[in-house]
């Protein structure tokens, strides 16, 4: 039997009883099907490679407009009729064109919806924005809440976006966040993560190591031992500008500081820089789960953690990344200057479950661009030789 059939036949015995198949994330095979019904639609033809194992990637239209501030519509309002209040200027991407940091924009989404009224949506940017400090959020007419969708949401998306570390160019079709969507309830308990963990160990802790409070503990590795003393990087203040779409092209020292630590002393997180950091655990999503990592907790200190927050079916599950995938931990400080120690636990991980295993998984095959990662900078920067 395949490992996604074992896999189908696990989701159907875990502890709570038989699960509604119905409840739970689209898969990759879910969401095909929604396109070819018109319940997903674009201004274009949709590519195969754009629909992931749970998440499907969301391209940017011809035009941003530069407004004053971010905003929400609220219930009585559309996002287009906020922005013709609050526009300063809008720009043609069609060639590519300059987002500068520390500036808002609003970009429609040539993707739209028309959902059926048990199915809602939530966005998160992708991995590669997270690590350039992009801030992005989807935005729905009528909502009062970024990042999601409500049930039955038919019409057009738009996306916000900050850059913060970095002016960017973008273009049209230029893909920057991902919606997932999902049907009823999907989290898992915490007592359901303790028993997966016991079944697939979903890091790398022998059970009853592992931390569990609404969610599964990831700590930050900060010894050192596996790059030289390298234990991060630190956004430059001033730095060039980085095009998205150019892969493997930048040199990490233009736009980086690396950190380094002696043995056994943490280091200080300044007020509102940016870091890449990367978890001591290595992380594996079963192929019947999607997992999204919780961004921001004060309870375990004042910075936010994983602006970037879904992983999806397969991360870091089989073949050479198999137990070696780690978390990149995406981090800024607020407020204060704040010490982060080896070991310290910075973020936690929550487990859905989804509707079937999907027909394709996250890895290479698929051209995933981290799985196998340790600290790793987004896809844009040239990798050490041997990497």
């Amino acid at each position: 039997m395949s490992e996604a059939a074992n896999m189908t036949e696990r989701v159907d015995t875990t502890a709570e009883g038989p699960r509604d198949h119905r409840a739970g994330v689209l898969p990759y095979q879910a969401m095909l099907a929604m396109i070819e019904a018109g319940q997903i639609r674009a201004e274009s033809d949709i590519p195969e490679d754009q629909v992931q194992p749970a998440s499907m990637d969301l391209r940017l239209g011809r035009t941003a407009y530069r407004v004053r501030g971010s905003f929400l519509p609220g219930p009585n309002s559309t996002v287009m009729e906020k922005i013709e209040r609050f526009r300063m200027h809008e720009i043609d991407l069609r060639g590519g064109a300059a987002l500068e940091k520390g500036c808002v924009y609003i970009v429609p989404l040539m993707e739209s919806l028309k959902l059926d009224q048990d199915i809602t949506g939530i966005a998160n940017p992708k991995s590669s924005t997270g690590r350039l400090d992009i801030f992005t959020r989807l935005i729905t007419d009528n909502a009062t809440e970024f990042e999601r969708v409500r049930g039955g949401y038919e019409g057009p998306l738009y996306l916000e976006i900050s850059p913060r570390s970095f002016s960017v160019v973008v273009h049209e079709g230029t893909r920057l966040n991902q919606l997932r969507l999902r049907r009823g309830a999907s989290a898992y308990s915490d007592a359901a993560i303790r028993r997966l963990h016991e079944e697939v160990g979903l890091i790398d802790r022998a059970p009853g190591e592992e931390d569990v409070s609404n969610g599964l503990g990831l700590s930050v590795d900060l010894s050192g031992e596996s790059n030289g003393g390298l234990v991060g990087w630190r956004a430059r203040h001033h730095a060039p500008m980085i095009d998205v779409e150019k892969i493997g092209q930048y040199d990490p020292l233009d736009f980086w500081d690396p950190i380094t630590v002696r043995k056994g002393e943490g280091i200080f997180l300044n007020p509102d820089d940016f870091y890449i950091l990367a978890s001591k655990e290595a992380v594996k999503v079963p192929p019947d789960c999607a997992v999204e990592m919780v961004a921001y907790d004060t309870l375990v200190g004042e910075f936010r953690v994983h602006y970037a927050g879904f992983f999806d079916p397969g991360f870091g599950w089989s073949g050479a990344a198999a137990g070696n995938t780690r978390a990149v931990l995406e981090v800024r400080s607020h407020e204060v200057p704040f010490l982060l120690e080896d070991g310290q636990i910075v973020g936690r991980l929550a487990y859905d479950k989804l509707t079937e295993v999907p027909d394709k998984l996250y890895g290479a095959g698929i051209g995933s661009s981290y799985q196998g990662q340790g600290l790793m900078l987004s896809k844009q920067f040239k990798r050490p030789e041997g990497d």
